[in-house]
């Protein structure tokens, strides 16, 4: 038994009416901004870097950072 185009149709016409259609645009409207706001910050990081290697240099940093080192003598 699979949801055929009726049955979607009702449960978009209940959830219409128990929420309203003001309701639903403001909820959609932020989940848009939510995504674009998402999109312009994965732009805006630093493009020399592709994003795994910014994983990998963060811990070789923290890796060097946390080597012992010879004292000066």
């Amino acid at each position: 038994m699979s949801i055929g185009l009726f049955q979607i149709l009702i449960i978009a016409l209940v959830i219409l009416v128990l929420f309203g259609r003001g309701r639903i645009s403001d909820t959609l409207g932020d989940i848009g901004k939510g995504v674009r706001s998402f999109r312009r910050n994965l732009e805006s990081e630093d493009p020399a870097l592709p994003p795994k290697g910014r994983f990998e240099a963060a811990v070789q940093e923290a890796e060097a950072a946390a080597e012992p080192r010879p004292a000066a003598d």
